[in-house]
């Protein structure tokens, strides 16, 4: 169930377990709001990329662009502009249930300078991770976001180096869980449980290399 939060929202719980008084925005003239405001957008975008996380999968179908590629491919397609890694997680050339993966493509520049999607196929479909905004982020990733920003705003705002590893650990474990221990391992076990084999095991390859 999403959290219904917002940036400050989210911004306050980190400076709750940092002992620090609220902010009413980020922009309220005080260090607390300028330190999170420099850093927060940043830590969620980082956090929303660290695991194909249930909320943010989609599907999309790529509009075809008119200019030709000035390279090997045939056609080139427009990325959708919330994709969150940059890269689909998969490509098909059907949005027919349990069509194959297409196997020949690549995300490259434009003759305009964007970044746009190489191929030979004549129509594409692909299952991507997007960014998504606080009001849709469920309980679990509110608290795991706000582990991070406490972590990153510790040392800003209590002066100690401690209570910034301290902080560091609760959200994503020690050096020997490879930082992927700490509570981001419970909010990706929960989150888990309600996606298929395929998205896992998907996020495990990935993971690996």
């Amino acid at each position: 169930m999403a959290a219904g939060d917002s940036s400050v929202g989210i911004c306050n719980k980190a400076l709750l377990l940092l002992g620090a008084e609220p902010i009413t925005s980020f922009t309220d003239g005080s260090a607390a709001g300028a330190a999170a405001s420099t850093i927060y957008n940043e830590i969620k975008l980082t956090t929303l990329g660290m695991y194909p996380w249930s909320f943010t999968i989609s599907k999309g179908t790529l509009a075809r662009s008119t200019t030709t590629p000035n390279n090997e491919w045939t056609y080139e397609y427009t990325l959708p502009n919330d994709m969150l890694t940059g890269v689909p997680r998969a490509v098909r050339s059907s949005s027919i249930a349990g069509a194959g993966i297409v196997k020949g493509w690549e995300i490259g520049q434009s003759t305009d300078g964007n970044t746009v999607l190489f191929t030979e196929e004549t129509e594409v479909h692909i299952d991507y991770q997007k960014s998504v905004g606080e009001g849709s982020m469920p309980t679990y990733f509110v608290q795991l976001l706000a582990y991070q920003m406490a972590w990153h705003l510790a040392e800003v705002i209590t002066d100690q180096t401690t209570k910034m590893e301290h902080w560091k650990a609760v959200a994503l474990g020690t050096p020997g869980e490879g930082m992927r221990g700490g509570f981001f391992r419970q909010a990706a076990n929960i989150d888990s449980a309600g996606q298929t084999p395929q998205v896992i095991s998907d996020y495990m390859l990935v993971d690996v290399r």
